[in-house]
């Protein structure tokens, strides 16, 4: 499961612009997608390594790429790479290709800016990490500005995983603060609940930074902790993404 703070301080016309002036905005490495699309005509990548630790068991995973591609000014397409998961002491391999699109519904009168992600995640991972499904997901993340340096996220989701040849819907919610520390640094703190139809709930506490070292380059570094016993242990991950303007709008 699939994210970026820098994107929810970006000003609502970014969307609409394929300006080279207009900053890089992320869906890494907050739980929490971006509330915006990335520019028209504009490749976004976006790449990160994580180790996570759950129940003892220690997993490596990258590159955990995401590409997007803006199609229009409040629409563009996703694709999400397969990422290789790595166990120590089990089978290792890559996992599912998803692909997806997300459309800008926002910014609302109330100065929120809001977007629908849908996804459908392909069964083409190694026979021990694919979930063997065809899966399907649907996000709703939203942003609004506090203040110059303050931001409130969080997103509501439903996914349809494939668990031993059965569907296990799942809701989540997520509830991000993100403080912009300089014009090019930010930080944020997040709650995520993960709320499955079988099994106990996984909640969670994620910390992250972005720094931009120009205006179409970030990179990242993220640490979280479960709350609950079936929530994974601890997580640590570092990214960098980039975004090109590839087509006109």
């Amino acid at each position: 499961m699939v994210v970026v703070i820098a994107t929810l301080i970006a000003p609502p016309q970014a969307a609409a612009s394929d300006d080279a002036t207009t900053p890089i905005s992320t869906d890494r490495p907050a739980v929490t997608d971006s509330s915006i699309v990335v520019p028209a005509g504009s490749l976004q990548v976006e790449n990160g390594f994580a180790q996570t630790v759950s129940q003892g068991q220690s997993t490596f995973d990258g590159p955990e790429t995401l590409l997007r591609f803006g199609v229009a000014s409040s629409t563009e397409l996703r694709l999400t790479v397969p990422d290789y998961f790595g166990h120590v002491e089990m089978s290792s391999g890559f996992g599912d290709l998803t692909v997806g699109m997300k459309q800008q519904l926002g910014p609302t009168p109330g100065g929120f800016d809001v977007s629908v992600v849908v996804s459908l995640s392909l069964p083409t991972g190694a026979h021990s990490i694919s979930s063997h499904g065809y899966d399907p997901s649907v996000q709703l993340p939203w942003s609004r500005a506090l203040s110059s340096n303050w931001t409130a996220a969080g997103m509501l989701s439903v996914y349809a995983p494939t668990q031993q040849a059965h569907r296990n819907v799942t809701g989540e919610t997520t509830f991000l603060v993100d403080r912009q520390l300089t014009k090019t640094w930010d930080a944020f703190v997040e709650y995520v609940g993960d709320f499955p139809e079988q099994g106990e709930p996984r909640h969670l506490v994620h910390f992250g930074t972005t720094y931009k070292p120009t205006l179409h380059q970030q990179i990242d570094l993220h640490v979280g902790w479960g709350l609950s016993s079936a929530a994974v242990d601890h997580f640590i991950g570092v990214g960098y993404s980039f975004r090109l303007q590839v087509a006109r709008h």
